[in-house]
């Protein structure tokens, strides 16, 4: 059995914004603040390196106005948290370490290879995925199961758009989904962490719903390593761990396909891993999450506060059940 991974500590999840930038906190004494100070104090005197990523500028992008695509009133997480607060354990569990890790990570050649239950299966190169729809920058709320937020500025499109290029099956109910596996390039494949490659799964309706987004990059530009570098998948009403990174393979399928967390604890990360604020993870509480760049807690919405453009996916199922 895989061994279990320790829950993340709220002291390691409130103060990442923070320390991001050291001097200044310093300067504004917010050491002395009982409800930031155990984490920002043990990084601001350690000196948590933060990494600087530069990546190709995304041409011609645009900004859509449709209902759902741009989060009112909230601010958008700074690029140096977004590129130096990560999960992808294909390259370190430490989320303050992925960027180092995964710098110089190459994704020359790469392709995605879609097929399964299709009518026309194809192999993408980048350039092809590219070409599939004009890139959008849309600024989405992202809330991962260790109770912690951030909005983000993603650029890509709606997934459809490469789905419809493949014509799906009416046999197909599912689209599955891989990341690359190659442990010398994503060196902690050697390790137990989970069972690789890693594996995610959507439904169809999901998949062609016009928020899910096939994602290339963020604040303008190509996605970094430590954030899914070359092409993701973006679910917003789903908990981060949805958003499949580094994809390449997607297969349309007639059943549920298997997914990583899932397979790694059942009746923690269920297969549809919705933003719910009333079923709560078996060691913590989903009912609050921290933004980071905020000191205080915000309540948790349902659906990630995208219910009104989704809520009606899932009528007449008990989310508490299928979670």
């Amino acid at each position: 059995m895989t061994e279990k991974l320790p829950a993340v500590p709220a002291s390691e999840i409130t103060p990442h914004a923070v320390y991001l930038n050291r001097r200044a906190l310093l300067r504004g004494g917010l050491v002395a603040a009982g409800a930031v100070a155990t984490g920002v104090v043990y990084r601001a005197l350690n000196g948590v390196e933060v990494v600087e990523t530069t990546t190709r500028a995304i041409p011609d992008v645009a900004k859509p106005t449709a209902p759902g695509y741009r989060v009112p009133g909230e601010d958008v997480t700074s690029h140096a948290a977004i590129t130096n607060y990560n999960t992808f354990y294909e390259f370190t569990t430490n989320k303050d370490g992925v960027a180092r890790a995964a710098a110089g990570f190459k994704t020359d050649g790469w392709t995605v290879a879609v097929g399964g239950l299709v009518h026309a299966p194809r192999t993408f190169d980048l350039d092809a995925i590219r070409r599939v729809a004009a890139p959008e920058e849309r600024v989405y709320r992202m809330r991962c199961v260790e109770a912690w937020s951030m909005v983000v500025p993603w650029v890509g499109y709606a997934l459809r758009e490469l789905l419809a290029q493949v014509r799906p099956m009416a046999s197909a109910k599912y689209v599955a989904f891989e990341t690359l596996f190659d442990p010398v390039r994503m060196p902690n494949q050697t390790s137990n962490a989970l069972a690789w490659p890693y594996l995610e799964g959507l439904r169809l309706d999901e998949a062609m719903h016009p928020l899910t987004l096939l994602t290339t990059g963020l604040y303008g530009h190509d996605l970094p390593p430590q954030d899914g570098a070359p092409v993701r998948m973006i679910i917003p009403w789903k908990y981060g761990f949805k958003g499949i990174k580094s994809i390449v393979k997607i297969t349309l399928v007639d059943q549920m396909p298997p997914t990583s967390w899932n397979r790694y604890g059942a009746a923690e990360y269920g297969f549809y891993a919705n933003v719910n604020p009333d079923h709560a993870h078996p060691r913590w509480s989903q009912a609050t999450e921290q933004r980071i760049g905020e000191s205080g807690r915000r309540k948790t919405l349902m659906f990630n506060g995208y219910g009104p453009q989704v809520a009606s996916l899932y009528a007449g199922m008990d989310l508490d059940v299928h979670y």
